[in-house]
Parts: structure tokens; sequence; C-alpha cells
């Protein structure tokens, strides 16, 4: 991603309500999954590792966090996240059958070779552990924030699936995420792309895509809605957000 945003993402990952609600989401569905407190779990794109730390704090002992960007990995290891280092997530630097659990939070979009990244993202997984991957969800929403983020593309449901079909996985779950903010979203970037035209493929000097800070009360508001949303995934899937995400078995 664009370095100016990076360093804006790091000072925000931990509390901002979008980061904190997603991690909440994915934490909600690791949960679900109901696996021994020894399971190994590897984090693609742990950034500073504030999904560890939860992971680390509820007792999971074998963990394991990899980051492309050496300041998001250095950032971590200032937290004492332990076990995390700096690797592409498309070549990964581990063992056949290694790990129970791969997670993947709006990584797969950031990675030119999708189909690459996923069968080493299989790979690594042991015969019938689970993927689960966010993507950022509908290419009519492409803007600024995409180019900024250097996305490659975004997903529908159906694309992530047959995608990670072709990696030889099998789909257990998929859905949109957060549709409390699907209908905004979509009518600020459709609006701009009306008055504006299509968002340019060079990044601005200085952009930060949506990345914005929120007050403490307004932060706090779209973080518990996205919270209560999140409890509803616990019994059924959404049908828009402006996420998707799937999770995925490999073979036994």
């Amino acid at each position: 991603m664009d370095l100016t945003y990076e360093a804006k993402y790091h000072q925000l990952e931990e509390q901002h309500w979008w980061f904190a609600s997603r991690r909440d989401a994915v934490y909600d569905l690791i949960k679900s999954l109901n696996l021994p407190r020894t399971a190994a779990i590897l984090e693609i794109g742990c950034s500073g590792g504030p999904l560890m730390q939860r992971l680390r704090a509820a007792g999971y002992i074998d963990l394991t966090g990899i980051d492309v960007s050496t300041p998001a990995i250095e950032l971590a290891q200032a937290r004492n996240v332990p076990n995390v280092s700096v690797m592409d997530g498309a070549a990964l630097e581990f063992a056949d059958a290694r790990f129970d659990l791969v997670i993947a939070s709006d990584v797969l979009e950031h990675i030119e070779d999708e189909e690459k990244a996923l069968r080493e993202w299989t790979r690594v997984l042991k015969p019938g552990g689970q993927l689960l991957v966010f993507v950022p969800a509908h290419a009519y929403l492409w803007s600024e924030h995409d180019v900024v983020n250097h996305h490659f593309r975004r997903y529908s449901r159906q694309g992530l699936v047959a995608a990670l079909e072709r990696a030889g996985l099998r789909t257990l779950r998929s859905s949109f995420w957060n549709a409390a903010m699907y209908f905004p979203t979509a009518a600020l970037r459709l609006g701009r792309r009306l008055l504006s035209g299509p968002a340019s493929p060079e990044i601005k000097p200085g952009a930060t895509g949506d990345l914005h800070h929120f007050a403490g009360p307004a932060n706090s508001l779209l973080l518990h809605w996205v919270k209560l949303e999140n409890r509803l995934l616990r019994h059924v899937n959404l049908p828009l957000g402006v996420s998707v995400f799937a999770l995925a078995q490999k073979p036994a």
C-alpha cells in the first residue's frame, strides 16, 4: 500500500471502528470453529499484530504472523507480539501441511497473482485445515481508496468462492460483511464517479483514500453498530456489504 496510507493505518488500526469491528468478526468466526488452543494458526497480513494479541490472550499458543511490510512487523515486535516475520504472502517459507487455520483479512486483493497465493495458502494447510479470507466487495465500488491501497481487484461473493475452489478448497461458508456501511459507501463512491469520473490510476500526493480518523463518540457508535451485525453473522449470512468473506477447507 502507499507509504502515507500505511503510516496512517498503523496509527489507527488498534482503535478505528473499521479495523476493530473486522477483527471482532474474524475472532468470532475463529471461535465458532471450536479449534483446540494448540491449533497451529497463521495470520497472513498480520500488520502490527492486534488480532494475534487477542488470540494469544484467549489462550491460543501456536500463532504465527507474517506481513510483506517491514514497518508493520517492526511495530508488531515493538508491541511484543512473538513469532512474526516479513514474508511475501504469495511465497510462503513454511513446510507443507503446517497449519490448522490460515487467516487472510484484506490481503488477497493486494496480490496480483491470486491463483499463486491461494495455492500457497492451500499448500501450508493440513488436510482438513481451514482458510478464512476477507476481501473488499463489488467491482463497482472501486475508488481512489483501492488505488491508494494498491488493490488489484474487488470481489463478488461468487468470484471469491470460485477462486477458492480453483485452488482445491471446499467452501464451507460465504457471506458479505459490514452491511451497515454498504449504502453510505455506495452513495459516496458512485456519487464521486458521476461528478468526477472514474478514479485515477495514479496516487495523488498525500492521499489516504477513505481512511479517516473519527472522534470518540462517532467511532464508538460505528464500532458498536457493526459489532451488533457481527453477532447476527453467528446465525445468518448477509445479502450485501462492503466486504465479503469465505471459510474454506482443504480436503482431508
